[in-house]
């Protein structure tokens, strides 16, 4: 939904800096392969690609994965190689798909066409300190919120940070988030309500702040840029020492080099079965024995590094720190196994009884 060619991330044969990059079809075969493994809990993509994996391959009828898609590409993330201008003005709101269009694959769908393709949705705003603009994307979300109610349609809600704020910058932007976050949804009852949200990790400060001011809010952290492999790993386990249960990674798993040996690792840090710094160099163990080269040395790697909390270039006069080094503490959790829970026929089961199941298994996880 963003990013043009580059979107499906470099391809293996990729040199150097040549712009070599997979194609669509090599996209939605990794999204096959994570499907099969079986270890995430949500597969996000575009309407399209879930008409094709969901509605027509069928691929969640016996896994516990849940289906999900975009159900909107503000102009924010949009980024076509070669304009330079559309991620530093500010976010306008913009639907491609229709509900219906994700439910099933067309413009009108009856009551029984409904269960074919995902009824979750993430959908996604991006406030700039502007009254007239902000107005226009809460309006947006609100018409959005209402169709999605009457529809029987689930959402998760992506709150960006700011990305183009010009000369009136928040001083504070962690706080202007949450503010935000918590403004958007006060007048909202529990029918209309996101079932978790996905925001940028802006520390533990934060985190608990709004997970302490209203324990109905399912709090989950976006991954951001690609970043090393410890920003990846320290970030899922930090968000979730200080509140957070869910973690929501596109381009942290897209630009790996082994999508799945790193699935694998982040599934063992939210399960408690290793910690960052060990999980790192298991990772590079594997990488070393299916013969794939790192993009960067196992000590690049374990350095922990600031990246962007927006698609675009931020504008708000926030600085992105150097890499600095980190400890690497209980190596020897690597060697811990995971073992996986007994799972129930997700054949026969709704996608409610399925994201119903994913909630029970998380609280056996953390409690």
């Amino acid at each position: 939904m963003g990013f043009g060619l580059s979107a499906p991330g470099r391809s293996p044969e990729h040199y150097a800096q040549e712009a070599h990059f997979r194609t669509l079809d090599e996209y939605r075969q990794s999204i096959r392969e994570t499907i099969a493994q079986g270890l995430v809990d949500i597969v996000l993509m575009s309407a399209s690609s879930n008409e094709a994996l969901t509605i027509r391959e069928r691929l969640f009828e016996t896994s516990h994965i849940t289906p999900a898609v975009r159900a909107n590409d503000t102009t924010d993330i949009w980024l076509a190689a070669g304009s330079g201008r559309y991620g530093v003005q500010p976010s306008q709101p913009f639907r491609t798909a229709t509900l219906d269009h994700i439910m099933c694959g067309k413009l009108d769908c009856s009551p029984d066409e409904r269960r074919l393709g995902a009824d979750l949705g993430l959908y996604s705003v991006t406030f700039n300190n502007d009254a007239a603009l902000d107005l226009r994307t809460l309006e947006a979300y609100k018409a959005f919120r209402l169709e999605a109610e009457a529809k029987g349609f689930r959402h998760f809600l992506e709150v960006f940070d700011p990305n183009a704020c010009g000369d009136h910058p928040p001083t504070d932007i962690a706080q202007f988030v949450n503010d935000h976050i918590v403004r958007t949804l006060a007048g909202v009852t529990s029918r209309g309500r996101p079932i978790f949200l996905k925001i940028p990790y802006h520390g533990p400060a934060a985190m608990e702040a709004l997970v302490r001011y209203d324990s109905s809010l399912v709090v989950g952290v976006l991954g951001g840029s690609a970043g090393t492999c410890f920003d990846a790993f320290h970030m899922l386990w930090e968000a979730k020492k200080y509140g957070a249960r869910v973690a929501l990674y596109g381009r942290k798993i897209n630009h790996a080099e082994h999508q799945l040996t790193f699935i694998r690792y982040l599934r063992l840090i939210a399960d408690d079965e290793i910690e960052p710094a060990a999980a790192v160099r298991a990772y590079h163990a594997d990488l070393a024995k299916l013969g794939i080269r790192p993009h960067r040395s196992l000590d690049e790697d374990l350095q922990r590094t600031d990246g962007p909390t927006s698609y675009g270039v931020t504008s708000y006069g926030g600085t992105h720190g150097a890499p600095r080094p980190v400890a690497s503490p209980h190596d020897a959790a690597a060697r811990r196994t995971f073992q996986p829970t007994a799972e129930p026929d997700f054949g026969k089961m709704t996608p409610a009884e399925k994201v119903q199941w994913n909630l029970e298994r998380w609280k056996r996880i953390i409690g």
